[in-house]
Protein backbone atom coordinates (compact mmCIF):
# COMPACT_ATOMS: atom_id res chain seq x y z
CA UNK A 1 0.00 0.00 0.00
CA UNK A 2 2.64 2.65 1.05
CA UNK A 3 4.72 1.85 -2.72
CA UNK A 4 1.35 2.35 -4.25
CA UNK A 5 0.72 5.86 -2.50
CA UNK A 6 4.29 6.72 -3.79
CA UNK A 7 3.88 6.73 -7.15
CA UNK A 8 0.27 8.73 -6.77
CA UNK A 9 2.39 11.16 -4.97
CA UNK A 10 5.49 11.22 -7.36
CA UNK A 11 2.51 11.21 -10.37
CA UNK A 12 0.77 14.36 -8.93
CA UNK A 13 4.32 16.18 -8.56
CA UNK A 14 6.10 15.57 -11.43
CA UNK A 15 2.52 16.36 -14.03
CA UNK A 16 -0.18 18.28 -13.70
CA UNK A 17 -3.88 18.39 -15.02
CA UNK A 18 -4.01 19.66 -18.39
CA UNK A 19 -4.65 23.52 -18.56
CA UNK A 20 -5.62 22.59 -22.15
CA UNK A 21 -6.13 20.01 -24.83
CA UNK A 22 -4.49 19.35 -27.75
CA UNK A 23 -5.15 16.97 -30.34
CA UNK A 24 -3.13 13.88 -31.67
CA UNK A 25 -2.05 15.42 -35.34
CA UNK A 26 -1.28 18.85 -33.77
CA UNK A 27 1.43 17.09 -31.20
CA UNK A 28 2.62 14.76 -33.65
CA UNK A 29 3.45 17.65 -36.08
CA UNK A 30 4.90 19.71 -33.24
CA UNK A 31 6.71 16.78 -32.27
CA UNK A 32 8.10 16.30 -36.05
CA UNK A 33 8.75 19.91 -36.04
CA UNK A 34 10.93 19.49 -32.93
CA UNK A 35 12.56 16.49 -34.50
CA UNK A 36 13.59 18.28 -37.69
CA UNK A 37 15.09 21.22 -35.73
CA UNK A 38 17.31 18.47 -33.20
CA UNK A 39 15.54 19.79 -30.15
CA UNK A 40 15.93 16.97 -27.88
CA UNK A 41 14.57 17.37 -24.16
CA UNK A 42 12.42 20.00 -24.88
CA UNK A 43 8.51 20.49 -25.03
CA UNK A 44 6.32 23.27 -26.18
CA UNK A 45 5.44 26.62 -24.16
CA UNK A 46 2.00 27.98 -24.66
CA UNK A 47 1.40 31.11 -23.69
CA UNK A 48 -0.74 34.82 -24.01
CA UNK A 49 0.54 37.66 -24.66
CA UNK A 50 -0.69 41.61 -24.50
CA UNK A 51 -1.33 42.39 -28.43
CA UNK A 52 -3.18 42.04 -31.07
CA UNK A 53 -5.97 43.28 -33.02
CA UNK A 54 -8.13 42.16 -30.27
CA UNK A 55 -6.34 42.61 -27.10
CA UNK A 56 -4.12 39.62 -26.31
CA UNK A 57 -2.63 37.53 -28.50
CA UNK A 58 -1.37 33.74 -28.54
CA UNK A 59 2.17 32.36 -28.50
CA UNK A 60 3.88 29.02 -28.95
CA UNK A 61 7.40 28.33 -28.57
CA UNK A 62 9.55 25.41 -28.25
CA UNK A 63 11.38 25.58 -24.19
CA UNK A 64 13.32 22.95 -22.75
CA UNK A 65 13.08 24.88 -19.37
CA UNK A 66 10.08 24.56 -16.77
CA UNK A 67 9.62 27.72 -14.76
CA UNK A 68 8.34 28.26 -11.51
CA UNK A 69 4.70 27.84 -10.85
CA UNK A 70 4.37 26.71 -14.27
CA UNK A 71 1.27 23.38 -15.06
CA UNK A 72 3.48 21.09 -17.16
CA UNK A 73 1.78 17.68 -18.76
CA UNK A 74 2.23 15.25 -21.60
CA UNK A 75 -0.35 14.92 -24.41
CA UNK A 76 0.52 12.27 -26.80
CA UNK A 77 4.13 11.70 -26.26
CA UNK A 78 4.54 16.49 -26.38
CA UNK A 79 5.60 18.00 -23.14
CA UNK A 80 3.37 21.22 -22.29
CA UNK A 81 4.07 23.56 -20.40
CA UNK A 82 1.96 26.57 -19.60
CA UNK A 83 2.69 29.58 -17.10
CA UNK A 84 0.10 30.26 -14.50
CA UNK A 85 -1.29 34.30 -15.96
CA UNK A 86 -1.75 32.51 -19.39
CA UNK A 87 -3.15 29.12 -17.93
CA UNK A 88 -6.19 31.71 -16.58
CA UNK A 89 -6.77 32.81 -20.47
CA UNK A 90 -6.41 29.01 -21.74
CA UNK A 91 -8.35 26.71 -19.71
CA UNK A 92 -10.39 24.65 -21.35
CA UNK A 93 -8.93 25.39 -25.07
CA UNK A 94 -7.91 22.92 -28.19
CA UNK A 95 -4.86 23.33 -30.03
CA UNK A 96 -5.48 21.26 -33.56
CA UNK A 97 -3.35 21.30 -36.78
CA UNK A 98 -5.40 21.26 -40.00
CA UNK A 99 -3.42 20.79 -42.77
CA UNK A 100 -4.57 22.42 -45.79
CA UNK A 101 -2.84 20.83 -48.58
CA UNK A 102 0.89 19.18 -49.24
CA UNK A 103 2.67 22.20 -48.59
CA UNK A 104 0.66 24.35 -45.57
CA UNK A 105 -1.07 23.87 -42.40
CA UNK A 106 -1.88 25.78 -39.80
CA UNK A 107 -2.72 25.58 -35.64
CA UNK A 108 -5.63 26.57 -34.47
CA UNK A 109 -6.66 27.00 -30.82
CA UNK A 110 -10.00 27.17 -29.95
CA UNK A 111 -10.66 28.98 -26.44
CA UNK A 112 -13.71 29.15 -25.10
CA UNK A 113 -12.83 32.29 -22.74
CA UNK A 114 -12.51 34.04 -25.88
CA UNK A 115 -15.52 35.99 -26.14
CA UNK A 116 -14.50 37.66 -29.74
CA UNK A 117 -11.18 36.97 -31.85
CA UNK A 118 -9.28 38.83 -34.56
CA UNK A 119 -10.11 37.32 -38.45
CA UNK A 120 -6.76 35.65 -38.12
CA UNK A 121 -7.39 33.68 -34.91
CA UNK A 122 -4.19 34.49 -33.52
CA UNK A 123 -5.48 37.71 -31.30
CA UNK A 124 -8.41 37.85 -29.05
CA UNK A 125 -10.62 39.35 -26.05
CA UNK A 126 -12.18 38.39 -23.29
CA UNK A 127 -15.04 38.91 -20.86
CA UNK A 128 -13.16 40.66 -18.00
CA UNK A 129 -10.92 42.87 -19.97
CA UNK A 130 -11.32 46.44 -20.23
CA UNK A 131 -14.67 47.83 -21.67
CA UNK A 132 -17.68 45.91 -22.35
CA UNK A 133 -18.32 43.40 -25.03
CA UNK A 134 -21.02 45.02 -27.10
CA UNK A 135 -18.77 48.15 -26.95
CA UNK A 136 -15.90 45.97 -29.24
CA UNK A 137 -16.78 45.92 -32.57
CA UNK A 138 -14.24 43.26 -33.38
CA UNK A 139 -12.22 45.38 -35.21
CA UNK A 140 -9.06 47.59 -33.73
CA UNK A 141 -6.59 47.52 -36.70
CA UNK A 142 -3.53 45.57 -36.79
CA UNK A 143 -2.87 41.92 -38.08
CA UNK A 144 -6.24 41.57 -40.06
CA UNK A 145 -6.89 45.14 -40.82
CA UNK A 146 -9.65 44.20 -43.15
CA UNK A 147 -13.12 44.19 -42.21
Amino acid sequence: MATLEQDVVQHHENESLPVLEITEDASLRLQSMMKERNLEGYGLRVFVSGGGCAGLQYGMTFDNEERLGDTVWNAHGLRIMVDPISARYLMGATISYQQDNMLAGAFKIDNPNAVSSCGCGHSFRTRDQQGADDEYDGYSGGCCSSR
